[in-house]
This record gives structure tokens, sequence and C-alpha cells, in this order.
């Protein structure tokens, strides 16, 4: 699971934070909850998003009743360290009432591929960099080390120019592709991210 670095100021707001959460592969906000130290600790353990319920007085674990979980992918604090942003896979509609989110919407994924599942990827290499699940090929790549990623980064990025060149559209697209996903891999590896490489581009873009 991906936690980054986070310095959280739970006496700011008098013991709790927000928590907003958000669906890791359709990217859309589905509810609201609050949580105190207890319960931030609980949800790292478990892997299931646990709230401090205000009307309750006590820890409360989202699908507790329902079976509705919300299965913890990530954790990230706001700019201020007093909001938290809590990406999940929910197993089931979120809201009380039956709906997918506490707003009414459906959770559905767009239905054309978009440049937001990069996003979505990068958050599955990087699980995949901290749990290594064997019989993964992400997996064995993070065991090779970096010398073999760098090398396979190469070797698609010299596919992708011969393709580009000499290839097929399809064949160029399957290569720049393959180019992507193993730079993604070397970024991980190396502790660094999509997000990093967002932040140099528009640096220099400025």
């Amino acid at each position: 699971m991906n936690f980054k670095s986070m310095n959280l100021d739970f006496q700011k707001s008098g013991g709790l934070i927000p928590a907003i959460i958000q669906d890791v592969e359709t990217n859309k906000v589905l509810m609201l909850g609050y949580m105190n130290e207890e319960a931030l600790a609980k949800t790292k353990e478990t892997g299931k998003v646990t709230f401090f319920s205000r009307s309750k007085n006590r820890l409360w674990t989202k699908g507790e009743e329902s079976g509705n979980f919300l299965h913890l992918v990530s954790i990230s604090a706001d700019c201020d360290n007093d909001t938290m942003l809590i990406k999940v896979n929910p197993a089931g509609p979120v809201c009380h009432t039956g709906t997918d989110t506490c707003w009414g919407e459906a959770n559905a994924k767009e239905t054309k591929t978009d440049i937001s599942f990069l996003a979505y990827l990068q958050d599955f290499i990087t699980k995949r960099h901290e749990e290594m699940p064997e019989g993964s090929y992400t997996t064995s790549l993070f065991k090779k080390g970096i010398n073999r990623i760098a090398q396979k980064v190469g070797e698609e990025a010299v596919e992708t120019v011969i393709e580009a060149t000499n290839g097929t559209e399809e064949g160029f697209l399957y290569e720049a592709s393959d180019l992507v996903y193993h730079l993604i891999v070397l970024l991980t590896s190396k502790g660094y991210s999509l997000e990093d490489i967002a932040k140099e581009l528009e640096k220099r873009h400025k």
C-alpha cells in the first residue's frame, strides 16, 4: 500500500481530520469521513478504511454491517497536513441510502480509456513494489534490480523508434505502451513517480 510521508496535524481540528474517499479506478469521490489517530492506525493495519463516528462516538469501519468495505490503496495528506485523500477499491455502494456515492452519483468508469489510467497504473506498480507478490512480471523486474530495469527501458525505446520509422501504427502504439510501462517501473524503483515527471515538465513549461 502507498502511504506517502505525512505529518498530520490532528490537534488543529480538535483531534479529527477529514478524509476524502476516492475510488482509485474511476477517480470518483465516494464520501467524506473523519479520522482520529487511532482510526488512521487501524486503517493502515487492517487495510479497510476506518473512521471515527461522531454520532456513535467510536471507531467505525465502513462496511462492518453491510459488508461494503473500502479496501485501502493509498493515503496522502494535503499541503496543510490537515486533510487526507484516501484512494480505495470499494466493495459495493458507499452511501447508507444504497447509492454508489454520498452524492448520489454512479461510480462508473469512463467508457473511453483516458490519461487518468496512467495514475491508476502508477498506483498499481507502486503496490507491486511494496508487496512483491509472487508470479507477477512487475515483481520479477523489481527483483532483477535497477540495471536490468534500465536495460528494458532502453530496449523498449529502441523498439518504439523502429516501429515509428519502419513499422506499423499498431506496432508503434504497442511498443510505446511497453516503453511507458517500463519507464514507470524504473521511476518507482528509483523512488520517483509520474507525478515527479509532471512536476518537472510543469516547471519547464513555466
